[in-house]
């Protein structure tokens, strides 16, 4: 199966033809170092980016049950310094969310300047669950890609680079993971009944991502497809895709004030 980390943008994206055990003959040891000196390079340049309060990133994950979000989160962005970094979940909208428009709950977390957010989920759920559940009319979930790709470029306008990463994971793989947590006694909390309904769409849900991803590819914000049944891969793939996008931006401390060699702490 071929496997590209991005799709130009313009062409249907089947994740059938997509391997999510894909791990391009890597090393799990070498990848290992490559993924801590690339979290050591994103690190130095979320630090950079916060000094400089110009611009900001956000990084868009997604992904079926299991996918590893959680994971990629603590791994790859292990190093960089909180007061820069937010995390924003997003779950069942609530009763107030709902008596909005669906992208109200996502614009007021987007980053401000200097800042870097990571969407657990997104406001693509709102083109999953709605079309897999059917719980809005086809017209209404279909219309919101192109109100997610008018949203995505007004933040690209406002400095704002987005990084969007699928998480693609194998059915079995998930099984695996599922029937892990039902036995350990520190991870059964996370397990809820409601997923295994979920896992009973899951054709339904693949085809759906498929959609999103295919119509939600664009050049300001394209999708990456990240093998993800071994984790190590995951995280590999996932620190290259971040220092990428965090060289291209390349931020800058400000300019220190003048005479500053002059001062001398008493």
């Amino acid at each position: 199966m071929a496997q590209p980390l991005t799709v130009k943008p313009g062409k249907k994206i089947d994740l059938a033809d997509f391997d999510p055990a894909f791990h391009d003959g890597l090393d799990k040891e070498q990848a290992a170092l490559e993924t801590e000196k690339n979290i050591e390079v994103v690190d130095d340049l979320c630090y950079r980016l916060y000094a400089e309060g110009k611009r900001s990133l956000l990084i868009v994950l997604q992904g079926m049950d299991t996918a590893g979000k959680d994971g990629l989160i603590r791994k790859v962005l292990s190093g960089v310094d909180p007061v820069n970094v937010r995390v924003a979940a997003f779950k069942r909208p609530t009763a107030e969310e709902l008596g909005h428009d669906f992208l109200w709950r996502i614009h007021k977390v987007t980053p401000r300047h200097g800042e870097v957010v990571i969407f657990n989920r997104s406001h693509y759920e709102d083109v999953l669950a709605p079309r897999v559940h059917q719980l809005v009319a086809e017209a209404v979930w279909k219309s919101r890609y192109d109100r997610i790709n008018d949203f995505e470029q007004l933040l690209v306008e406002s400095n704002t680079t987005i990084v969007k990463m699928f998480l693609h994971l194998s059915r079995n793989e998930q099984g695996r993971r599922l029937q892990a947590r039902l036995e350990n006694p520190q991870k059964r909390w996370k397990f809820e009944r409601g997923d295994l309904v979920e896992r009973k769409l899951w054709d339904d849900y693949q085809s759906a991502y498929s959609d999103l991803l295919t119509r939600c590819n664009s050049e300001q914000a394209p999708w990456h497809i990240v093998p993800a049944d071994h984790r190590w891969y995951r995280d590999h793939v996932a620190s290259r895709i971040l220092r990428s996008a965090l060289e291209k931006l390349d931020p800058q401390l400000p300019e220190e004030e003048p005479g500053l060699d002059d001062v001398v702490i008493e």
